[in-house]
């Protein structure tokens, strides 16, 4: 960006600036500590000039909104156009009062549903199950059959709202169960949005919502991509995600690197079933976090989508330019709340949200001030949202795009973490690719490491997090925090028996055996697990149908 004689005279004149002007600064004020880092340990300097950026070249590192690399954006005007989809991520209890909940938010302002499943839903047990006790609408809404799917979507028009729906190892279950529910509203397949996360090696790795052993969960996602590819155009068939990766205590590079190396696992495995590159590329989706770093937030974001589209053009020649673009969500860090000052977490959410934004993202959910503590409250979901709707509104900083761009700072930032996480990424490949790596620990152990390196920098008072190792106070009992009546687990168990004396058992039996012995063959399963759904087979009678075929996956102890 800059020629050579101009780099001398900055170099020399940066020099100069150093001995004459900081040094003398330094000696009456001397600097709070010896090295300044981010939170991926990159070290940050005291000034950037265009001599961080003598290597850049703008057309081929930057370019335009819209336009590979897509450093700057995936759409050519970016907020000016659109502003990113506003979901608040909700769920709890029973169908009815998590409808009444969606509702709510929608009526406040959100643009997009995000579900939130109970922990049985998510491993694929009904509620009736003896492992679900005590759990049963704790964490998310309990989801046992088309039956609560119905209830859950109530008056909710499908053809108009997108729909996020977080779960992984049955994804392919309440996609069937959602597809469904549109068509009894009249909605057919080819009118949905949304996404369903539907990313099982990241479970493996950090999450441990899983139920089948990886080669079937390749599977069932690669039978999901093919499906939709075919007759649900516009939804978005996984949502591969560094989230959890990053709450689990991975760096932001680490977060990157692993992400987008389970990416790849998934593309490789997908074209190794025969689908074409570009049959389903365009609609993979991202999901990030976004942390207290700021800058080093932003920097991320813009170098994913830079890798993300060099690894699709050049490693897997996809000629789509969608195929290309690296499109995500992101929530803020529920791993920063504390339960300590609670009201500091809205601080912290304005803070990685406007992380967000500036990185350029399709989609966000802004966490509550009371998460730490609970589910959050309805007055705590509004002012989260809020806070997106003020960023959105009044900052100014959807006005142009990309407006951190040419940051000395920013732009030698995103190169680092470009590179540090192809380190990570070409020693995933020496290892076999992703699900090697899971399985060899690799990548549980980096981020246990990181991990734990962080821990001990908050305990040692290195790392100050406000409220928790200083400024503290003295604070009272949370006695406003929403609590689930354990009555929901009786309930959702009278819905089942109830839903079991009254359906069709015959047809439900035969749909289940016909999904078990399919499983057993290379066919596609979605139209089958569609038949069991539209029969009101429960969520646990499919999976455990599944467990029969495919076994369960155990976990080794990686130490």
């Amino acid at each position: 960006m800059f020629n050579d004689n101009e780099i001398i005279n900055i170099k020399e004149s940066k020099k100069k600036w150093e001995s004459e002007v900081v040094d003398k600064a330094i000696k009456r004020f001397p600097e709070r500590k010896e090295k300044f880092s981010t939170v991926s340990d990159i070290e940050v300097d005291r000034l950037y000039t265009p001599e961080n950026m003598e290597n850049s070249d703008y057309e081929k590192d930057l370019g335009y909104p819209g336009k590979y690399p897509y450093t700057r954006g995936v759409q050519p005007t970016m907020y000016r156009g659109r502003l990113w989809t506003m979901r608040q991520y909700a769920g709890f209890a029973t169908a009815e009062e998590s409808n009444k909940r969606y509702k709510y938010l929608l009526e406040q302002g959100q643009t997009g549903l995000s579900v939130a499943f109970d922990l049985p839903t998510q491993i694929g047990y009904d509620s009736d199950h003896s492992l679900s006790a005590g759990e049963v609408g704790k964490v998310g809404v309990a989801i046992d059959s088309l039956k609560d799917m119905e209830i859950l979507f109530n008056g909710i028009p499908l053809d108009k709202v997108s729909t996020s729906m977080t779960i992984n190892a049955p994804a392919s279950v309440l996609l069937a169960m959602y597809i469904a529910v549109a068509e009894k509203q009249g909605v057919s397949q080819d009118k949905l949005r949304g996404t369903i996360q539907n990313d099982i090696l990241k479970e493996y790795i950090a999450r441990g919502t899983y139920i089948f052993p990886p080669e079937p969960s390749m599977r069932l996602i690669t039978d999901i991509f093919e499906y939709c590819s075919k007759n649900v155009p516009k939804w978005n068939t996984i949502s591969i995600s560094g989230y959890h990766i990053r709450e689990a205590g991975a760096t932001a590079i680490q977060e990157v690197a692993f992400t987008l190396a389970d990416g790849i696992a998934y593309v490789e495995a997908a074209i190794e079933t025969g689908l074409d590159v570009d049959d389903f590329a365009p609609r993979l989706s991202f999901f990030f976090n976004a942390h207290n770093n700021l800058l080093e937030e932003i920097a991320k974001y813009r170098a994913a989508r830079r890798i993300w589209a060099k690894i699709m053009k050049n490693r897997f020649k996809a000629k789509n330019e969608k195929s290309m673009k690296l499109k995500f969500h992101t929530q803020t860090a529920g791993c920063t709340l504390t339960a300590q000052q609670p009201d500091n977490n809205i601080i912290r959410v304005t803070v990685q949200a406007l992380a967000a934004v500036l990185g350029g993202t399709q989609s966000l959910h802004t966490n509550s001030r009371d998460e730490a503590l609970a589910l959050p409250s309805e007055e705590s979901v509004r002012i989260a949202l809020r806070t997106q709707q003020v960023l959105a509104y009044e900052s100014g900083v959807t006005e142009t795009i990309d407006p951190l761009a040419g940051s000395y700072y920013i732009e030698s930032l995103t190169d680092q973490i470009e590179e540090e996480a192809m380190k990570y990424i070409e020693k995933i490949d020496e290892l076999g690719g992703m699900p090697q790596a899971v399985e060899k620990g690799y990548v549980q152990k980096e981020i246990q490491n990181s991990s734990y390196k962080y821990q001990m920098e908050v305990e040692s008072n290195e790392r100050i997090v406000v409220g928790v190792n200083k400024f503290q106070t003295e604070e009272k009992h949370h006695e406003d925090i929403l609590k689930v009546d354990p009555e929901v687990e009786r309930l959702q168990k009278e819905k089942i028996n109830k839903l079991k004396s009254t359906r069709n058992n015959d047809e439900v039996k035969k749909n289940l055996a016909n999904l078990k012995k399919l499983a057993k063959t290379d066919e596609n399963l979605m139209p089958y697990i569609l038949s069991a759904v539209k029969s009101y087979a429960t969520l646990g009678e499919i999976c455990d149908v599944l467990r029969s075929v495919f076994g369960e996956y155990e976990q080794s102890v990686i130490l």
